[in-house]
């Protein structure tokens, strides 16, 4: 994957994505490509708000804009932010949210371009669509 046209393309994507942050209050912008089972890139970015319990992360952003053309099943997930000396991980909603969809590979990126492949282990312990199905008392 790391080496196909559709993987560089989630790379970039994640970028372009992050330019259009709507993020006046933390200055911190995020941006996030998604790419489906069948090849179809979604991006999203961060949009805050004055009321900050009404923002809205990037990586949710993608999903739903992906969930609401009827994609379910992703390949890869890139997100990127403007810090240059370290990855950074989803926050926690955001690792919730993602759990929904099942295990996909996920890319910390920086704004050189480089990348770290986060562990499949989002949310330790995480609560998902399983857990609704399993033996209760």
């Amino acid at each position: 994957m790391e080496s196909s046209k559709e993987f560089k393309a989630l790379i970039r994507e994640c970028h372009k994505a992050k330019e259009r942050a709507y993020c006046p209050y933390s200055n911190f912008r995020v941006g996030c490509a998604v790419l489906t089972e069948d090849g179809t890139m979604f991006t999203g970015c961060n949009v805050e708000n004055a009321c900050y319990g009404l923002a809205m992360c990037a990586e949710r952003n993608a999903i739903i804009k992906a969930v609401t053309e009827g994609h379910r099943k992703f390949q890869a997930i890139a997100v990127g932010t403007d810090i240059k000396d370290k990855f950074k991980g989803p926050c926690g909603p955001c690792r919730q949210f993602l759990v929904e969809f099942g295990e996909c590979d996920l890319y910390m990126v920086k704004p050189d371009l480089t990348y770290m492949k986060f562990p499949h282990d989002l949310l330790p312990m995480g609560f998902g669509p399983a857990d609704l199905l399993a033996e209760k008392i």
